[in-house]
């Protein structure tokens, strides 16, 4: 980090607003991120490639750090195309967002991590920096492991990324951040649109599609709506075992006893719906899963269930030495 990020981060540590952070978007940090970005990308609406955006890199972030501060700079419009889709015959939608754009986002990337991360929950592992979906596994495998764990809560949300709530997400934002030119940015980032087929579409939710900014954009929603709610409300309200992790938008939460799991499921639907999300009805589900469940089941006739996070399947078995896994 520079050395206004890590002031930044100092700031946020100590207070429980910072009061400006712009100072952060200052010239030597536009161009190490500008330098840093990939050139090989496809390129944004404007066409700008990054090889012709560093010919004259110097200029460049001067005349873009002036727009900013005369309040000129508007992002523009994300580039949407469709690209197939691994393992089936449907594509799916890709965001291209501008280059310049590119670099500006990195950088309040980065400003909001510096504030954002000394708050977020151990349990929270998606797009953080040191933390990994592997990671991810081994904490979860730890709770099924050793803790109470006897029924899964396989939570999906429907569309997470495009439904995020604009007014509540600035509200996130504000809670630690006074800096209103900062949030004028992120509102047009929010409001920049996606340009398909020759039109501008619009929309009052959702996050910059294929933006740099959007899985930390998303980190904080999740640790309003859902972390920190989970841990000060559902954990404590509990009589038995509760624990969560989650990745991003995957989230799977640990219960000993059912009617718990039960209470959780029909709990999180009423907190998810408040912040303009729902659960994928589909794809979510109570699963009876432990140490002890594969005997439970054996003994009512009924075959071990699974689940899947993060692409692994989970099942209950037992080690090659007999102890259940």
């Amino acid at each position: 980090m520079s050395n206004e990020i890590i002031r930044i981060s100092n700031i946020a540590r100590k207070y429980k607003q910072v009061d400006t952070v712009m100072y952060g978007l200052n010239k030597e940090n536009l161009k190490q991120s500008a330098m840093k970005i990939a050139g090989n990308k496809a390129v944004g609406i404007d066409n700008v490639t990054k090889k012709e955006y560093v010919e004259n890199l110097d200029d460049n972030i001067e005349e873009l750090i002036a727009r900013m501060k005369r309040m000129a700079y508007k992002p523009k419009a994300v580039k949407r195309v469709y690209i197939p889709k691994s393992g089936s015959d449907k594509k799916r939608p890709l965001g291209i967002p501008a280059y310049e754009d590119k670099i500006v986002q990195d950088v309040m990337t980065q400003i909001l991590k510096a504030i954002y991360e000394p708050m977020f929950k151990e349990f929270s592992y998606g797009f953080r920096p040191g933390r990994s979906c592997h990671q991810a596994i081994a904490y979860l495998d730890r709770i099924l492991h050793w803790k109470n764990t006897n029924y899964v809560v396989d939570l999906d949300i429907k569309g997470f990324f495009d439904n995020i709530d604009h007014e509540w997400l600035i509200k996130f934002i504000e809670y630690r951040i006074k800096d209103k030119v900062y949030i004028r940015y992120i509102r047009r980032f929010l409001k920049s649109g996606i340009l398909e087929q020759g039109k501008l579409l619009q929309s009052d939710k959702g996050t910059p599609q294929g933006g740099i900014i959007s899985p930390v954009l998303g980190n904080i929603y999740l640790h309003f709506v859902l972390d920190d709610w989970f841990e000060k409300v559902v954990e404590k309200g509990t009589i038995g075992y509760a624990g969560m992790v989650r990745y991003a938008d995957d989230s799977v939460a640990c219960f000993e006893y059912k009617e718990e799991a039960e209470k959780y499921l029909r709990s999180v639907k009423k907190r998810l719906a408040k912040f303009g999300l729902e659960v994928s009805e589909e794809k979510t589900k109570i699963i009876e899963f432990g140490r002890y469940a594969k005997r439970n089941r054996k003994r009512r006739g009924e075959k071990p269930e699974t689940f899947d996070f993060l692409g692994f399947t989970h099942y209950c078995s037992k080690s090659k030495i007999g102890n259940l896994e």
